[in-house]
């Protein structure tokens, strides 16, 4: 007997190779799937403003990559001694104003180089519900006072729009969209299914619009239906355990990858667990001739993939 309902993926049209240049853009979840990536030696940035929950902030910070425009001193504003941005994460702010925008700028400007080389562009939305300061939305609200911003829910319509707008500009690109599983508690159980039901429908309906380009990738479905219990998620019963990411990495690479880009980010993966083993004795044989095994996989690995950089691998087996 089968207990279990696996969630359905589509054969997509297309994978994605080792050398394929990707922006992944989106919530914590986004930056789960986009780290993977990145760590496995995958051509690709990862979140260049931060975290990002909402459509409307995702559609600005893909906006401003292409303007090319750069940040200036003042859209960034001080609160309890940090500088902060309202376009970017907590994870920018910081109590030296120049500091904090010369952080932005580079950001900005390694991202706009990630999209303008980009081959596919990952999008994962977190939520429907936005905060507007100012009649803007922002990305984060920094810990302002809930007074200081208006709270709504973004319609279907509102987020098909704002993306079909971008997506129309860039027919090279392939999309790939996904609702993060994440639940947002603060907005309450009800709100929260509200919300990420709204996202799903306007991720279909782009996908319906644009069906060469645009494709939905199940994340949501697999971790609240196919795995469907409180012990694949966190302590804090929202966000999905590490067991559940691994789980989603899995179905991605097994419907969205190339076999060669499946093997690089699993050798990079060896490689990187090689090196966080701290042997009990580091001056023995046994542990020279360990190095010396992980030292002829990087050079291997750095032989077969071009473009990929084991230097750090390397250095550390050499």
């Amino acid at each position: 007997m089968d207990f279990r309902i696996s969630a359905k993926i589509p054969d997509y049209p297309f994978r994605i190779g080792p050398s394929q240049r990707g922006l992944v853009l989106g919530s914590c979840f986004a930056a789960h799937v986009g780290g993977w990536l990145r760590d496995g030696k995958m051509p690709v940035s990862v979140n260049p403003f931060g975290v990002q929950y909402n459509p409307t902030s995702i559609v600005r910070t893909l906006d401003r990559l292409v303007s090319g425009q750069p940040f200036g001193e003042d859209e960034l504003f001080e609160h309890d001694g940090l500088w902060h941005s309202p376009l970017h994460h907590g994870d920018f702010s910081g109590p030296d104003k120049k500091t904090v925008l010369e952080r932005i700028e580079r950001a900005r400007i390694d991202g706009a180089g990630a999209l303008e080389k980009a081959d596919y562009l990952l999008l994962t939305f977190g939520t429907a519900w936005v905060y507007e300061r100012q009649g803007r939305v922002v990305a984060n609200c920094h810990k302002l006072p809930a007074s200081t911003f208006t709270r709504r829910r973004m319609t279907v319509a509102e987020t098909v729009e704002l993306l079909a707008e971008r997506i129309a500009s860039r027919p090279a690109l392939r999309v790939i969209l996904t609702v993060s599983p994440v639940i947002h508690r603060g907005d309450g159980l009800t709100e929260n299914q509200l919300s990420k039901s709204s996202l799903i429908v306007a991720a279909h309906e782009l996908t319906d619009r644009f069906p060469e380009q645009v494709h939905y990738f199940p994340a949501y479905e697999i971790v609240t239906g196919e795995l469907r219990d409180y012990r694949f998620y966190a302590d804090d019963m929202c966000h999905p355990s590490p067991q559940a990411v691994a789980y989603v990495r899995e179905r991605f690479a097994e419907t969205l990858l190339s076999p060669d880009a499946a093997e690089l980010i699993a050798a990079a993966g060896e490689l990187k667990k090689a090196m966080a083993h701290r042997p009990l004795h580091p001056d023995s044989p046994q542990y020279a001739r360990f190095r010396a095994g992980m030292r002829q996989k990087a050079e291997s690995l750095q032989q077969r993939y071009k473009n990929a950089d084991f230097g750090e691998e390397l250095r550390f087996f050499g």
